[in-house]
């Protein structure tokens, strides 16, 4: 088993080292990238502008543009799990799992995050955010953008594992009033002074909390989205599924899939406001509504538009730095999500509208569904849109710009491909204790435009009892703990012809291959 003491003591090392550097590591430094990954939250598979959304995000666009896009990429459908998966390259582990941050730093990089912290209970001490980045700033889960009424956030933050009042936390950010998406930035930023004072060459986790509930966003970046969306959810999902195909996104023969409720059994929601409630899982036609839920659901999404626009905003700070220090070209992004669009009732009242810091809202499914489209479904299912992320990589030396991929990527992969791009090789033992075996295989082939060996299987959707397993082609997939469904990947991407009935044998294989690996876990 690692021992935290024993990760706390060699993060307490290389934060004594973090301003001092050797001959060995400026060596280093010249040959090994600088890696910044971005992660976003809750954001569905055409939200941002270069896979199809009206919603203004230039910076990710001229990633783009200037790199790599996935058409199909996986992540594990629910936050927790794609953190976990990220950090370990496992579907699942046990206390054998290392993060490729300490391999990172034992590498010399400087390792920094600055957002998001959630894992699943699996994944042991020496993983955590406190044991491993040389600093980090990070909340558990959710927590509010402003600060709140009360002056008290749902969940603290904590600095290099300490946890911080709300005074300590609102002088971090240099913009007022604060704002959370601007204020991890905000340190993030000052931590790459501090590395390029060190010349070492440096990681950068960014998992922004946008857009996850609640909904709140600077009053300028709603007034920009205000009107925008009273043309209605069914008229912005044809327009994005259009925009896609332009775009090359989605082949010209994508089917577009009809819009659903969330029919989630497993997720629960607050008390009161029951006819609200009883009202917010359902789809219902845009014309059918009056015009005042009309202005309500334009705002809502508004708000929702305005939280992306704010983190692009930031991204491209990052970005604009990476340049202004000539460190753009020798950088690896990457920017993806870690679920799709999400559906949830987390609403604490439905009195007070989104987007102020007295309001704790959550985007209704219809509008979760305009996020994932042209896919099914949302956050935690199996379907395409809950599992599918858009996925981008930007590395000059390495990636050709413009390039769009068909090649099959998920969020396990990104160990290696880390690990490779950084030129470390994985231990089958550390710290004395063997290791599991990564379950990814690095994506620096497709970076480097040639052919990648497509792994044999890919699987999302382990919580609750969603279920999704992926063997080339075809994709079995279980909602609510029913019947799998089956479906033709290369043919049907939308998931709308259920081959199930018509093909039992297949499906029967595809289980049982699932279940035999499934059995291998810890």
């Amino acid at each position: 088993m690692h021992t935290t003491s024993r990760r706390r003591f060699l993060k307490t090392i290389g934060a004594a080292a973090f301003s001092s550097c050797t001959a060995c590591l400026c060596t280093r430094k010249r040959t090994r990238p600088n890696i910044v990954l971005i992660m976003a939250d809750d954001i569905g598979y055409s939200d941002i502008g270069c896979y199809g959304a009206e919603i203004r995000t230039p910076h990710l666009d001229r990633l783009a543009q200037n790199g790599i896009r996935f058409r199909q990429f996986y992540n594990m459908a629910k936050c927790n799990p794609t953190r976990s998966s990220l950090l370990t390259g496992l579907y699942k582990g046990d206390d054998r799992a290392i993060s490729f941050v300490s391999l990172l730093n034992d590498a010399g990089y400087i390792t920094l995050q600055s957002g998001k912290e959630h894992f699943d209970e699996w994944v042991p001490e020496c993983c955590r955010t406190e044991n491993t980045f040389s600093k980090s700033l990070s909340f558990w889960a959710t927590t509010e953008y402003f600060v709140p009424p009360g002056g008290k956030f749902q969940r603290p933050f904590k600095l290099n594992g300490k946890t911080l009042g709300t005074n300590d936390i609102v002088a971090r950010a240099r913009q007022k009033p604060f704002y959370k998406t601007d204020m991890f930035t905000d340190n993030a930023l000052d931590w790459l002074d501090e590395a390029q004072k060190a010349d070492r060459p440096f990681f950068l986790y960014l998992p922004y909390h946008s857009a996850h509930y609640p909904l709140q966003a600077r009053p300028e970046d709603i007034e920009k989205y205000r009107g925008a969306y009273c043309k209605g959810w069914d008229m912005i999902r044809r327009e994005r599924f259009e925009r896609m195909k332009k775009l090359g996104i989605l082949p010209p023969e994508t089917r577009l899939s009809p819009p659903e409720d969330n029919i989630n059994k497993f997720r629960g929601h607050p008390d009161g406001f029951e006819t609200e409630r009883a009202k917010f899982p359902l789809y219902r036609p845009w014309a059918s509504l009056s015009e005042k839920e009309k202005d309500d659901y334009d705002l809502e999404m508004a708000v929702f538009a305005a939280m992306i626009d704010r983190m692009d905003q930031n991204i491209g700070r990052i970005v604009s730095y990476l340049q202004t220090n000539h460190l753009l070209d020798h950088t690896l992004v990457l920017f993806m999500t870690d679920n799709g669009s999400c559906p949830y009732d987390s609403n604490v009242n439905f009195t007070t509208p989104p987007g102020p810091p007295e309001s704790y809202r959550c985007l209704r499914p219809a509008w979760a569904n305009v996020g994932n489209t042209p896919f099914r479904y949302y956050k935690q299912y199996g379907h395409e849109g809950g599992c599918n992320t858009h996925f981008i990589a930007h590395w000059p030396e390495v990636i050709k710009p413009d390039q769009i991929t068909d090649q099959v990527g998920h969020v396990v992969d990104l160990f290696p491909t880390i690990l490779q791009a950084a030129g470390i090789d994985y231990p089958s033992v550390y710290n004395d204790h063997p290791t599991l075996p990564l379950h990814g295989q690095s994506l620096m082939p497709i970076f480097q435009g040639k052919q990648r060996r497509e792994p044999e299987f890919f699987v999302s959707g382990f919580t609750e009892r969603f279920r999704m397993y992926r063997r080339g082609e075809w994709k079995i997939v279980k909602v609510n703990g029913e019947e799998w469904e089956l479906y033709n990947m290369a043919k049907d991407r939308t998931e709308l012809d259920n081959q199930a009935k018509d093909q039992p044998a297949r499906v029967q294989q595809l289980a049982r291959a699932y279940e035999t690996f499934v059995a291998t876990l810890p």
